[in-house]
């Protein structure tokens, strides 16, 4: 059986807990006695993390084995497995990745790079067990090397993997305020109080515990120090979002930023070597950030309605169960497939959060749904549900610009009208192209047509073509890309209707580009930049389908068109209305 296996077989014991930590917590509150340690969207964003590192690691996991394998079969010292396999091996295997886990997660603390990957499992502002699923999904990327005492020991790979998956497993437990302190098992083991040291952000209390069984490994290293105050728990940077993206993205973007400010060479490589925190002067200078102040900490619990609390719940509910059948069967599945369900799993734990954030309206979070089902079921070849979910995302785009309309006073304007006909002609445009292949003419028609009913949007209080350098631009392309076509055999039937569809729809992205040029400085200025950016998707969108139907098939082509088509469409309806 494998990890992944294992983990979706032991999620029903996981939730049991979270049940009755969650009970627990609120008869403690209620009798004054405790407190409450859950909220929804603080538990679906950790859970949902966790989610997200799992099925990432059918990716990643190939790296930190495949790696572990090659070192342990050459170099490996001791490749006894009969002893290995012995209870007393076993136990060897276990302490000795207990003490390599120690230095990776001390390391995670002390080195920019690695600590932009351990973030993850640190950014909640609260403790429960809901924190603990809270991971990484960049871990395994450097996580590895801390490991490659075992392979050169001669511990081998089976053993290696069960013995991390205890280490993981013990864990869960100790990521609770239910529990207090346990006398003689803090002094030699990770516990509740001693791992909620290493959570909190107060003064004493950081960077402390790393150890993950043992705790002994703190103490003879000197990194133990005992719970005596009251836990404050996050980051001292919050993240402030329900983003899962953001939210492993985060801190990376932040080294980034710094090397690339830096004026040394050498500082731009010590940002990431350096512990997290350290800034170079000259960037300290241009960019300062506020000094942490503990007083200052509030939590991130944005308020949203009961109904998008229900609707993230039973969406979340539902995604879980996606993921512990995609976890089941993903041993069995090529990577390229994997990653498909990877980039359609995240796209909806990433609605999700927009939801109880606030920053996505329930119908929008269907729509990026629908398209990512859509793009899945297309790349992966699972017809049944890409003929229901292909219309169905551009029906809810419908429903969304209609709604928009109808919800303000005086009704639908002109631009509302002409938004909701560009909208209902890719609509029109997305079913026909799904049907044979003499319907690709009337297709092509429904959304040229769509695009002329955007350029009407577009002009709408700039004029046409604002910016007559991105005009000549997006032609230019288009030109190209035509006589690419051309060259790779277009069929004389189809020359003079791409020809016209491809003038269409650089006029379509001139227009946007345009717009956003003229609205730059106003307050319409950054939805004007996004209908742009989504413009240039749709032209790519194209280009994508036209090379794939007319030179060469592309490797995952309907995984490239349509997650490119419905960025496009998804920023249009999001960001066309100032």
């Amino acid at each position: 059986m494998r990890p992944g296996q294992i983990i979706v077989l032991a999620t029903p014991v996981f939730f049991l807990l979270i049940a009755i930590e969650f009970a627990v917590g609120r008869v403690r509150a209620r009798r004054g006695t405790g407190q409450d340690t859950y909220r929804l969207a603080d538990a679906v964003n950790s859970i949902g993390l966790g989610m997200l590192s799992q099925i990432s690691a059918v990716l990643t996991g190939l790296l930190r084995v495949g790696i572990y394998t090659a070192v342990y079969s050459a170099v490996a010292l001791f490749p006894d497995t009969d002893f290995w396999t012995t209870w007393y091996g076993w136990l060897l295997a276990l302490v000795f990745y207990d003490f390599c886990y120690y230095w990776l997660h001390r390391m995670g603390h002390e080195s920019a790079v690695l600590w932009a990957a351990h973030v993850v499992h640190h950014q909640s502002q609260h403790y429960n067990l809901s924190t603990a699923l809270r991971q990484t999904s960049s871990g395994a990327l450097l996580g590895w090397i801390f490991y490659m005492p075992m392979a050169a020991a001669g511990v081998p790979p089976l053993v290696f993997a069960v013995v991390a998956l205890v280490d993981l497993l013990y864990q869960f437990w100790v990521h609770t305020e239910q529990v207090g302190k346990l006398g003689w098992f803090d002094r030699w083991f990770c516990s509740p109080s001693n791992h909620r040291v290493h959570h909190a952000v107060n003064d004493r209390y950081l960077d402390r515990n790393y150890g993950g069984i043992l705790i002994v490994w703190d103490r003879l290293f000197g990194s133990f120090k005992e719970e005596d105050e009251r836990c404050v728990y996050g980051t001292r940077s919050p993240l402030a979002s329900w983003d899962p993206l953001w939210a492993n993205a985060e801190v990376y973007w932040g080294l980034a930023k710094d090397s690339w400010h830096a004026r040394s060479w050498g500082d731009k490589l010590r940002v990431w070597l350096k512990p997290p925190g350290w800034r170079p002067a000259d960037v300290a200078a241009r960019f300062p950030k506020p000094a942490f102040d503990i007083a200052q900490v509030r939590r991130y619990e944005p308020e949203v309605g009961r109904g998008a609390q229900w609707f993230a719940g039973v969406q979340f509910l539902l995604l879980l169960a996606a993921v512990a059948v995609f976890l089941w069967f993903s041993d069995g599945l090529p990577l390229s497939r994997s990653a498909v369900w990877l980039a359609a799993l995240t796209a909806a734990l990433w609605a999700i959060g927009g939801v109880l954030q606030g920053r996505l309206s329930i119908a929008e979070a269907l729509l990026v749904e629908a398209a990512a089902l859509a793009t899945a079921s297309a790349a992966l070849g699972l017809p049944w549900l890409h003929h229901a979910t292909k219309p169905l995302a551009l029906a809810i785009a419908v429903f969304i610009a209609a709604r928009r309309a109808l919800a303000r006073p005086g009704g639908m304007t002109r631009f509302d009208v002409l938004l909701v006909a560009g909208l209902v002609g890719s609509l029109a445009g997305d079913v026909l192209l799904m049907g044979p292949a003499s319907l690709f003419v009337p297709g092509l028609v429904c959304f040229l047509l769509a695009h002329l009913a955007y350029i009407g949007v577009f002009r709408i209080g700039v004029g046409f073509f604002p910016r007559p350098a991105a005009l000549a631009v997006t032609l230019a392309i288009g030109a190209a890309m035509y006589a690419f076509l051309w060259q790779g055999g277009l069929p004389v039937a189809l020359r003079v209707p791409v020809a016209l569809y491809v003038l269409v729809i650089a006029c379509m992205a001139a227009q946007a580009l345009g717009r956003a040029f003229v609205l730059r400085h106003t307050t319409a200025g950054w939805g004007a930049g996004w209908v742009a950016t989504g413009a240039c998707f749709f032209m790519l969108s194209d280009a994508l389908l036209a090379t794939n139907r007319f030179v060469a098939p592309l490797p995952l082509a309907q995984l490239w068109v349509l997650a490119t088509y419905y960025v496009a469409q998804t920023l249009i309806v999001r960001h066309a209305r100032p």
